[in-house]
């Protein structure tokens, strides 16, 4: 009988025991994080992908597992939020322009000439009212993480001269598909015409296309400044992309790993931006010493110019946006 009952113990202990084991394993599996992204790896979003990676597996060691998935490996750019929004990935990075289907208040960074430099772009989106647009889209399943960096778009044409908006009446540029890309050419006189970026080079090259607009460093590594004469330092606009997760997701993340990623965020968002404005300014320098396009730089009255003109598109688009937000971006800028 008492062999019997020690047994059975034995058994109900190793049972406790197999179970306890079990539990941990379970517990001490990672949260397995996709992250994926339709640029290169080498690019500064691809960078701060890797660099994302590194800090959040170090911060939670054990805890997380972030894989990264670059050149669309998983997703192109028009299937990607739909995965995010289905729980396939939990990690996507797309252009602040996408968003135009979630939420119309994104389009302030699409205004022309709103603001002055990066600079000013840093500040309005550290700003509370930049923050909130972070979270302006959580009732959608989307949870902004932070804003990366691609640059300030340059506007160029095959013509010789091009500092005043009149310069560019009748002229035809290439744009990405968006609402207020359309505006801000129409405004001017101008013909907007939509094509694909891999297009662009023989569009200009051809004729089909007299001019376009993209940061130095897009300009440069598609070659844009071969097939034009002239590119102003013009500012005009803010190519950047939004980190984002799915937002059912990311609440419902234990809040010490929250705050982990949250923390390799911030630094890999504060090293992709880095590497963005460095490239950029290389890429600048690159352009203007190969002397095939002209850079013209505008001065305080030029700018004045462009910035009275596009005054119809921002209040075209203010309703959606809303006047507070086109006020705060206003303010960033440094008199």
């Amino acid at each position: 009988m008492q062999s019997r009952t020690l047994t059975r113990l034995a058994l109900a202990l190793g049972i406790t025991l197999s179970a306890s084991l079990a539990a941990t394993a379970v517990q001490a599996a990672p949260i397995v994080i996709k992250f994926s992204h339709v640029v290169a790896a080498t690019a500064p979003k691809g960078q701060g992908a890797l660099k994302f990676k590194e800090l959040a597996e170090a911060a939670l060691p054990g805890k997380v597992e972030v894989q990264v998935f670059p050149n669309s490996q998983l997703f192109g750019d028009g299937k990607e939020m739909e995965a995010l929004l289905l729980g396939d990935v939990q990690l996507i990075a797309p252009s602040l322009s996408k968003f135009d289907r979630y939420t119309k208040k994104l389009q302030v960074f699409d205004l022309p000439f709103l603001f002055d430099d990066m600079d000013a772009v840093d500040r309005f989106q550290a700003s509370p009212a930049g923050q909130g647009l972070l979270d302006s889209m959580t009732s959608k399943g989307i949870k902004g993480l932070a804003y990366w960096h691609n640059g300030m778009k340059q506007l160029s044409t095959n013509k010789d001269k091009l500092t005043r908006p009149e310069d560019i009446k009748g002229l035809k540029f290439r744009i990405q598909a968006s609402d207020v890309l359309e505006a801000q050419f129409r405004q001017l006189g101008a013909n907007p015409q939509k094509l694909a970026f891999s297009e662009v080079y023989q569009a200009l090259q051809t004729g089909v296309v007299d001019g376009q607009e993209n940061t130095w460093s897009n300009i440069y590594t598609q070659k844009l400044h071969e097939v034009q004469k002239t590119i102003a330092v013009t500012n005009h606009g803010d190519i950047d992309y939004m980190v984002i997760a799915n937002a059912g997701w990311w609440d419902g993340l234990p809040k010490d790993v929250q705050a982990g990623l949250s923390k390799a965020m911030a630094g890999a968002t504060e090293y992709a931006n880095k590497l963005a404005a460095d490239i950029n300014e290389r890429d600048r320098k690159r352009i203007a010493d190969a002397g095939a396009a002209k850079i013209q730089t505008l001065s305080k009255e030029d700018v004045a110019a462009w910035r009275a003109a596009m005054h119809p598109v921002w209040e075209k688009f203010q309703g959606g946006i809303g006047k507070d937000l086109i006020d705060a971006a206003l303010a960033s800028n440094k008199s």
